[in-house]
């Protein structure tokens, strides 16, 4: 199930209840240490298992433990059986007008996480992504392997960075951030909640940029498939099929067939939730 959306930027940061165990195990670490040194390896021990779970779940994108994350659409959305296509890693002039195109032959609506220096070395495409009535939000500025590893300072800039190119080229100002391959540390949620943006994740995704099946990935993408679901595919760094076509042009056209199919309604993110997109200042 989704997190509990605050609404950044106006609140002070919930700390989520794994953090401030967190908290407690170090400054518990602490004060045993200096009242039994002779106990170090055990102290060192809890200190070293409890970093792995943090370490672990920062590694599970649909984690809420780190702090909010949307998973899945509000109840208004699913009531008015929405769906959410969001599309990562672009724009890729190769792939994104054909993307644009299939979605503009269904009336469907899409999310593009993009990479700001993607943007920056191809705005048109993103104006023209934002013409066609879709939304473009926050991807990191190069996406970067190293993101998860970064600090509070390293994962502002970052952030800011792309917040903005986007601005810039678009007009409009991007209320959600997703991370690069969903990976993330405890330092994220705070940073976000500052800029005032929303983590998003995801309900489900197709694996399009390792998987070279088109059936597969539509598979993965259809089974289960509801009303307030968040699907995930990739324009850039996607994977070819074996006639070296972009698998998210073969599995598109199938996976908007059977949104309609299931009477279900693809919409931006902003859409569902009743987020509108605000102007550059």
């Amino acid at each position: 199930m989704s997190a509990v959306l605050t609404r950044p930027g106006l609140s002070r940061w919930p700390v989520p209840p794994l953090l401030w165990a967190t908290a407690g195990i170090h400054v518990g670490a602490a004060i045993a240490l200096l009242a039994v040194p002779a106990q170090w390896p055990w102290v060192l021990a809890v200190v070293v298992l409890n970093n792995a779970v943090v370490t672990g779940i920062g590694l599970w994108p649909r984690s809420t433990a780190l702090g909010d994350n949307l998973l899945r659409l509000p109840a208004a959305a699913v009531a008015r059986r929405e769906v959410a296509l969001t599309i990562d890693d672009g724009p890729e002039p190769e792939v994104t007008p054909a993307v644009l195109d299939l979605l503009d032959a269904a009336g469907a609506r899409a999310t593009f996480f993009c990479i700001a220096a993607h943007v920056q070395r191809h705005p048109e495409l993103v104006r023209e992504i934002v013409r066609r009535g879709h939304s473009v939000q926050n991807h990191s500025h190069v996406h970067s392997h190293r993101f998860s590893l970064l600090g509070p300072r390293g994962l502002a800039r970052e952030i800011q960075a792309a917040q903005a190119v986007l601005t810039d080229v678009t007009g409009e100002v991007p209320g959600f951030f997703r991370a690069p391959a969903g990976l993330r540390n405890p330092f994220l949620a705070p940073v976000l909640h500052r800029m005032g943006l929303a983590l998003a994740s995801w309900t489900r995704r197709g694996f399009d940029t390792r998987e070279r099946d088109p059936h597969r990935v539509l598979q993965r993408l259809t089974k289960g498939l509801a009303a307030g679901d968040i699907l995930l595919l990739h324009d850039g760094n996607c994977a070819r099929d074996a006639q070296d076509r972009p698998v998210v042009l073969t599995v598109l056209p199938a996976l908007l067939a059977e949104l309609r199919r299931q009477r279900l309604v693809p919409v931006t993110l902003p859409q569902a939730l009743s987020t509108p997109r605000s102007p550059a200042p």
